[in-house]
């Protein structure tokens, strides 16, 4: 599992997980920009890449969004991080 203290320096937890569902379902930064844009989510293609290296953060719409385009859910997103922390319980 994932150690929290690996996150240090980064902006958010789940730009690896958007980074592989992006992947598995063959959308290009372009495509899934285009995707969460019929959501009324606005974020350029830049900003994912961003994401995906954790450069900058994202908001709780946003991380909905992510799991609608991906038809996932946010704890799919979210659980290898959340799992990580029951190591210091």
């Amino acid at each position: 599992m994932r150690n929290p203290r690996n996150t240090i320096g980064k902006l958010n937890v789940v730009g690896n997980r958007i980074r592989y569902y992006r992947k598995i379902n063959n959308l290009s930064y372009e495509k899934l920009s285009d995707a969460l844009m019929l959501y009324g989510i606005d974020i350029h293609k830049q900003s994912l890449y961003d994401i995906e290296k954790g450069t900058r953060t994202v908001v709780d719409y946003e991380l909905c969004g992510f799991a609608k385009c991906f038809n996932i859910t946010v704890n799919d997103l979210t659980n290898e991080f959340f799992n990580s922390l029951n190591e210091f319980d």
